[in-house]
């Protein structure tokens, strides 16, 4: 996921709701999945395209029709004609650069978010947007490319279990917040794991890769953050404003939503604040090194200057220097000159200088 959007260029100056391709093609060929269940019956089919979904608009049963890619204009068109979607929905929808919301249209509400994944190879975070709609009978979500999150639902839904097969499509809609809301914990448990061993590696020794991996984890905590900090404005407008097509029994499982909400936004804020503070550490370490090391330099060059001094004066070879003609004047001045070194290392492990 890049920080900065992209694709804007392709939309400057056109007419609102226009249709542009600004999305990146993560699939080969849209695909469009149908389920439609009550209590009693399920039917699960891959349409052949947009056409046949209009059957499925109006039915007494709850639909969930999901388009995976965002590539191919003329399937998005041609659904938002089928559902009477507003030209700007789409435009969003399309737009995968969008800031997290929601917003009511009446008939229909529209949320956007981010899926988000950890890449457990590159040590990073992959985004892709998903759009969901919610409408009387039917909820449409609108995925970049299938990444498995929301299997988990639809396994909920092909083998009956919970609530899901005898509510509306106000609690499907709700599942599939609360299973995307939740996939961004196991993002961040994967990401504390990095920053953990990261701070480990720096207390032990700050190697050159070391730098890089604060700077990458840094930016992977921009990217989360950017995904997460609206959904609290996002499911506290679910929670607090009246919506007609969300029932008060959805509306406390919705409290739930915004209460892992503003629980991973909490975690974003320290773990960010750590990585910072990473950055502060390495630095710190780096220059306590550095301390070090010239510390060991100026003892050894001040041990040294005296011992100079001395050979300095017995090579300037004058002719009449009387200490030339002793017998034992080599060895006197060599046992001076370790005297003098011996002695002022010893003066300065009892100053504690190193």
């Amino acid at each position: 996921m890049t920080i900065f959007p992209k694709g804007a260029r392709k939309k400057a100056g056109l007419v609102p709701g226009t249709l542009v391709q600004t999305a990146e093609k993560k699939t080969e060929k849209t695909t469009i999945t149908i389920l439609d269940y009550d209590r009693e019956s399920f039917r699960e089919r891959v349409a052949a395209g947009p056409e046949e979904c209009r059957a499925f608009r109006d039915t007494p049963a709850v639909t969930w029709i999901n388009v995976e890619g965002l590539h191919e204009l003329e399937v998005t068109r041609q659904m938002g004609e089928i559902f009477q979607i507003h030209p700007l929905v789409l435009e969003d929808i399309l737009h995968t650069d969008q800031r997290p919301k929601m917003e009511d249209y009446e008939d229909y509400v529209y949320v956007v978010l981010k899926l988000l994944m950890y890449d457990e190879q590159k040590e990073g975070i992959l985004a892709d947007q998903i759009s969901l709609i919610l409408g009387k009978n039917f909820v449409l979500t609108f995925e970049e490319k299938e990444r498995g999150i929301l299997e988990q639902v639809r396994k909920r839904i092909r083998e009956g279990r919970g609530r899901l097969r005898g509510r509306g499509a106000d609690y499907l809609f709700y599942s599939l917040l609360d299973v995307i809301v939740d996939s961004y914990f196991v993002v961040l448990e994967h990401m504390g794991e990095d920053v953990e061993k990261l701070e480990e590696d720096v207390m032990n020794g700050p190697q050159p890769n070391v730098l890089r991996r604060i700077f990458d984890a840094r930016t992977n905590m921009l990217v989360v953050r950017r995904a997460v900090w609206p959904l609290r404005d996002l499911t506290n407008i679910l929670v607090r404003e009246e919506i007609p097509l969300i029932g008060q029994e959805v509306d406390v499982y919705l409290r739930d939503v915004y209460d892992h909400a503003v629980q991973i936004i909490e975690t974003v804020e320290v773990s960010r604040d750590m990585v910072q503070n990473m950055a502060d550490m390495y630095l710190s370490v780096v220059n306590n090194r550095m301390n070090e090391v010239m510390k060991i330099l100026t003892v050894i060059a001040t041990i040294f200057i005296p011992l100079t001094f001395l050979a300095s004066i017995y090579g300037m070879n004058f002719k009449h220097m009387p200490e030339l003609e002793w017998p034992w004047a080599y060895f006197a001045v060599l046992g001076v000159m370790a005297a003098l070194g011996f002695s002022m290392l010893g003066y300065f492990r009892w100053k504690k200088w190193f």
